[in-house]
């Protein structure tokens, strides 16, 4: 599907005539892009299909529920994290001023509503990995995790939000990056966790401590929903915790990054044409979208704002820049965060692995957000499915004298 749309497109979507098109610019429903060489306009088809998606919401209920869990209207009630104008809020606090000076162990006292100090002072991890190769990816590190919690009894809970907390974050850095900690060492933030386990210099270590931060939580994505559901089964934390790392391994969540390093190599040692020609073929290649290839977000037309955060802190990179400079001419889409974590372990040299390992540690502190806050509510998430299949067959009634067939043996 194209990015783009034109006047006559954008109208057609929208099942309105030009003069209304032009109507929800004049009120900034829609932001109208100038086409290079010409006087004609564009619009992101992103835009106007959520638009089409609000005003169809406004004309039939039934369709706007039907679209709820395809980037549409929000389904549940959450203190967590908001999303508006293309800023990111946990609790009211700005994820970028947070990403400056926070710890990720300070983004979880405020989304658990705990004391990051008890975080950081929890015991040391108890169970060893189970030896997942450094750098494991997804489906490895699901696997290390799954083994992880086997390890130390999936049933038993803490009485302290904090300690099981804290103990969760350990059990899913060992399962993303293969490897444990001294006790002492585990006492300290995540961010000098894995200063220690990458050895890096001290220079790197403030950009991973805001990667850490930035990837906290993101609203209802599809892990975060998993985790929640989950949750409101009753199932203890270290469960929901498995689901959303079972959701974020999927190769339109956090397996994003995995596509982007397939590409990095080919995108960056290319030719300005042969670049061109690969972006176009990306673009244009079955099941293929730019979202899926590290590039464009729903919820920030105009970029996001955490990948800008990361990519600005990064040394220049030419080859790295002309690449995002050709999917922004071709698509008008801008990095996403999982471009950046990728950017981030090509800059630094991290190992193969570590993008989706800063991904899934950083949101383990949402998911255990959203399970608590799920499990406060003390109700059952249970939405009904809208059939499509065969309809029954129409059948006589059962005659009331026909003898009911016995399942046991008369004694």
């Amino acid at each position: 599907m194209s990015t783009w749309m034109d006047a006559n497109e954008a109208a057609e979507c929208l099942a309105v005539s030009r003069q209304t098109l032009y109507a929800y610019v004049s009120r900034g429903l829609l932001r109208p892009e100038r086409v290079k060489g010409s006087r004609a306009s564009r619009y992101r088809a992103a835009d106007v299909q959520r638009l089409a998606l609000q005003h169809s919401g406004a004309r039939s209920p039934r369709q706007a529920a039907q679209s709820t869990l395809d980037w549409g209207f929000p389904v549940l009630p959450s203190a967590l994290t908001l999303i508006r104008d293309g800023r990111l809020y946990y609790r009211g606090e700005d994820v970028i001023e947070l990403a400056a000076h926070a710890r990720l162990e300070d983004v979880a006292a405020l989304l658990w509503q705990v004391e990051a100090e008890r975080i950081l002072a929890a015991p040391a991890i108890e169970a060893g990995p189970t030896r997942p190769r450094p750098g494991a990816g997804p489906q490895r590190s699901l696997a290390a995790f799954h083994g992880l919690l086997s390890q130390a009894g999936i049933g038993r809970q803490s009485e302290s939000v904090a300690e099981e907390g804290a103990q969760l974050l350990r059990w899913m850095r060992a399962a993303t990056t293969g490897r444990t900690l001294p006790c002492v060492a585990e006492r300290e933030p995540m961010h000098r966790q894995l200063k220690a386990l990458w050895r890096l210099p001290e220079r790197h270590e403030e950009i991973v401590r805001a990667a850490l931060v930035l990837c906290a939580d993101h609203e209802l994505n599809a892990s975060s929903f998993a985790a929640r559901c989950v949750a409101s089964t009753g199932a203890v934390l270290p469960v929901c915790v498995a689901a959303g790392l079972s959701a974020l391994s999927g190769p339109r969540h956090g397996g994003i990054t995995a596509a982007v390093e397939d590409l990095w190599d080919r995108c960056t040692s290319a030719s300005r044409a042969a670049l061109r020609r690969m972006v176009r073929d990306c673009i244009a290649a079955p099941d293929a979208s730019p979202q899926g290839q590290g590039f464009g977000h729903p919820l920030y037309p105009g970029g996001d704002p955490r990948a800008a955060y990361l990519l600005e802190r990064l040394p220049r990179d030419a080859r790295r820049e002309a690449w995002i400079a050709e999917v922004h001419e071709q698509t008008g889409l801008r990095p996403s965060i999982d471009f950046a974590l990728v950017a981030l372990r090509r800059t630094l040299g991290l190992p193969s692995g570590a993008a989706f390992a800063l991904f899934a540690i950083g949101r383990t502190v949402g998911w255990i957000g959203h399970a608590l806050e799920q499990q406060s509510t003390a109700s059952l998430i249970r939405p009904r499915a809208v059939y499509t299949g065969p309809q029954p067959s129409p059948r006589p009634p059962a005659p009331m004298d026909r003898p009911v067939p016995a399942f046991w043996p008369a004694r």
